[in-house]
């Protein structure tokens, strides 16, 4: 698991999380990610499945893509489907995956790099993997998250990131037990590349065995930690956590979590990724692709896609029929 690293952690800012009256978010819940497929069928683990959605207020949806090693003509990806009211965040960890969109976004993105999105008000797009990739197989892995856009800017124009792994922001503990990326946001000075509407932060990090970390954190943004490889601990009270699962965390100023002394081969350390943001409290419409505040917008959304206005693609690459396949399903939040 590769992604973005450096060859001395030693050299790296250093977070600092310590200090007296800063309280340790305890653990709400430990949940299992759900297994699936998408796309033209390629393995996820939905990882928030069946959890609260006000506990993952602004954040909507989470897949962690493989990871699988593919053989020559197996790897997949999605075929053109439409989005409205929100952002899209790939984070490739291993493999490449290619995006195109029908307002002239997109890019190759690989070990490390992130594909930020936002559909606003709506656009057609496509991710998949190279023709060499498919010819010849490979590892695959990877992230994709939802964040939700506020009411005042679900129908803003489409907008994309391109944000290569050389733009993480990089820092280690004190003791270098651990190296934390910053894709988004900031964490004790040190800032990501991605640029987001609404106010959060995401961190891939990777702790060494019996290593710990204490990120401080927001007080007003809730805090996920969900665990791509490994086994580890969460919170004050040292929760068990390992891979496929998502901690749930209250209330404070720090986040705390470790990593066991004794990891599977496949996996020599932890590697989560720690997401917090500000809540929207809005109330969410959401089927399939599009998430709303309301089910009557929903269903302006589907009118404006068979439509076409939400952008052409050449006619060779046209879009698939339908847009249930993509995370299909309806759900409301009040």
């Amino acid at each position: 698991m590769p992604a973005v690293t450096a060859a001395d952690w030693t050299v790296l800012p250093r977070v600092i999380a310590a200090g007296p009256g800063r309280p340790t978010r305890q653990v709400v819940s430990i949940t299992n990610a759900s297994s699936g497929q998408e796309g033209e069928g390629f393995p996820v683990r939905r990882a928030f499945a069946g959890i609260d959605p006000n506990l993952l207020d602004p954040f909507i949806h989470m897949d962690q893509m493989g990871e699988v090693e593919y053989a020559p003509g197996e790897p997949k990806g999605t075929p053109w489907h439409p989005h409205r009211g929100f952002e899209t965040v790939t984070y490739m960890i291993d493999g490449v995956f290619e995006h195109d969109d029908s307002h002239g976004g997109g890019g190759s993105i690989t070990d490390g790099d992130t594909q930020w999105m936002t559909a606003g008000s709506g656009l057609l797009h496509i991710e998949k993997p190279p023709e060499w990739l498919v010819q010849a197989g490979g590892l695959f892995h990877g992230l994709q998250l939802w964040v939700n856009l506020p009411r005042a800017q679900k129908m803003s124009a489409p907008h994309y990131q391109d944000l290569r792994a050389s733009q993480v922001g990089l820092a280690a503990t004190a003791d270098a037990g651990a190296l934390i990326r910053v894709i988004a946001g900031e964490v004790d000075g040190v800032r990501g590349p991605g640029s987001t509407h609404t106010p959060m932060a995401m961190v891939h990090a990777t702790v060494l065995a019996t290593a710990s970390l204490t990120l401080p954190w927001r007080r007003d943004f809730n805090a996920l930690v969900y665990v791509m490889a490994g086994d580890g601990w969460v919170g004050p009270d040292r929760r068990p956590l390992r891979a496929g699962q998502l901690a749930v965390l209250g209330g404070g100023d720090t986040i705390s979590l470790g990593a066991s002394g004794t990891q599977e081969s496949r996996s020599p350390s932890l590697e989560v990724v720690v997401l917090g943001g500000l809540p929207i409290r809005e109330p969410i419409a959401w089927a399939g692709p599009f998430v709303m505040n309301t089910r009557a917008e929903v269903m302006q959304a589907f009118a404006d896609f068979q439509s076409g206005a939400f952008g052409q693609v050449p006619s060779e690459r046209a879009p698939h029929g339908g847009v249930r396949g993509e995370y299909g399903g309806t759900r409301a939040r009040r």
